[in-house]
C-alpha cells in the first residue's frame, strides 16, 4: 500500500482534454502518457508537455521503463517535426520537453530527426522554452553536436540511479560513466548550454550514494537536478525498496543546492520533466538571452 504522501487525485480540465485529444489525433507520443506520469493533468493544463519522438519502441531494455522494447524501432514519421511545431504553437505551450526512445538501429541513432524536431519548434513557436532529454547516443560526439546545434535551451540526460545500481536498473549498453561523459561533452560543445539530470529514489540506494552522485554530476558541470520517487509500473518491473519520506527529499534538495546546482527539484512526485522547476529554468533562460542581446 502506498503511504499517504504518495496519494494524488488529479482533476481533469478542458485544456487537458483538448490537448490529449489532439495529440492522439496527430499520432504523437508523450512520456506523460507512456510513463503513466502522476503530474500529467497539472502539466498539460498549465502549458507544459513532454513529447517522445522517434516512435514508440525503444531498442534498450531498462528494467524501470514502461516503453515497449524492440531490437528494431518503429518507422519514423517524417512529418513529426511539423506536427510538433503545429500543436505547440496552437496550444501556446510555454515550456516543452522533447525526449525520445533509443534508436540504436539507426545510423545516426535518430539524432538528425531529433534535431529537426527542435528546429521546427523554434520556427513555429519561438517564444517556447525547449528542453531536450536525450539518450546517451553511445557517447557519439557527432550525434551530441547535432543536438546542441539545433538550439535547445536545456539539454538533459538522466543518470537515473546511483553507480552501484546502474547495471540492475538500466540496459547493459548504458553505464554511469557514459552518462557522466555525455553531460560533460555537452558542456565542452557549448559551455553556455544549461544541462540537467535526474535520479529515481527508492530502489535500494543509500543516502551517501545519492550524495556522491550529486558530486559527480556537478563535477561535469550539470546545472539542474531532479529527484523523485520510483513507482513500479507493473510486476514485470524492478520492485520498490523504499518509499522515501518527504523530509528526506527536502534534505537531499538542500544538499544539492550546497553542491552548487542552480536548481534542484526534489520530492515524491518530481520527475525529470517537472513543472515546478520549469518556472525557474525558463526565467534563467530568458535572463541569459536578454543579457546576450545587451552585449555590444
Amino acid at each position: 500500500m502506498l503511504p499517504e504522501w504518495l496519494t494524488i487525485r488529479p482533476a481533469s480540465t478542458a485544456k487537458y482534454a483538448d490537448v490529449k485529444s489532439e495529440i492522439s489525433g496527430l499520432g504523437l507520443h508523450t512520456v506523460c502518457a507512456e510513463a503513466h506520469c502522476p503530474n500529467i493533468t497539472e502539466c498539460w493544463s498549465g502549458g507544459t508537455a513532454t513529447f517522445m519522438v522517434l516512435g514508440e519502441k525503444c531498442t534498450r531494455g531498462c528494467r524501470f521503463c514502461t516503453v515497449p522494447k524492440s531490437a528494431m524501432g518503429a518507422n519514423i514519421d517524417p512529418m513529426e517535426p511539423e506536427k510538433l511545431g503545429r500543436i505547440i504553437s496552437k496550444w501556446k505551450l510555454d515550456y516543452v520537453v522533447i525526449t525520445s526512445v533509443c534508436r540504436d538501429d539507426l545510423p545516426d541513432q535518430g539524432s538528425g530527426h531529433f534535431a529537426r524536431c527542435v528546429e521546427e519548434i523554434k520556427r513555429s513557436s519561438p517564444s517556447t522554452t525547449i528542453e531536450v532529454l536525450i539518450p546517451d547516443f553511445r557517447g557519439d560526439t557527432g550525434c551530441l553536436e547535432r543536438i546542441v546545434k539545433s538550439g535547445p535551451d536545456v539539454v538533459g540526460h538522466n543518470v537515473e540511479t546511483v553507480e552501484r545500481l546502474t547495471p540492475l536498473m538500466r540496459d547493459r549498453r548504458a553505464s554511469y560513466e557514459l552518462s557522466l561523459g555525455v553531460l560533460k561533452k555537452i558542456k565542452e560543445l557549448d559551455n553556455t548550454r544549461y544541462t540537467k539530470s535526474a535520479l529515481m529514489l527508492g530502489v535500494g540506494e543509500t543516502e551517501d550514494e545519492v550524495l556522491k552522485t550529486l558530486k559527480d554530476l556537478r563535477s561535469v558541470g550539470t546545472d539542474f537536478i531532479a529527484m523523485g520517487q520510483y513507482l513500479r509500473p507493473s510486476s514485470r518491473h524492478i520492485e520498490v525498496k523504499e518509499y522515501v519520506r518527504p523530509e528526506k527529499f527536502d534534505r537531499l534538495r538542500d544538499s544539492a543546492m550546497k553542491e552548487g546546482f542552480l536548481y534542484a527539484a526534489s520530492g515524491p512526485f518530481v520527475r525529470s520533466s517537472y513543472k515546478a522547476g520549469e518556472f525557474f529554468i525558463k526565467a534563467m533562460v530568458k535572463k541569459r538571452a536578454a543579457e546576450g542581446k545587451a552585449q555590444p
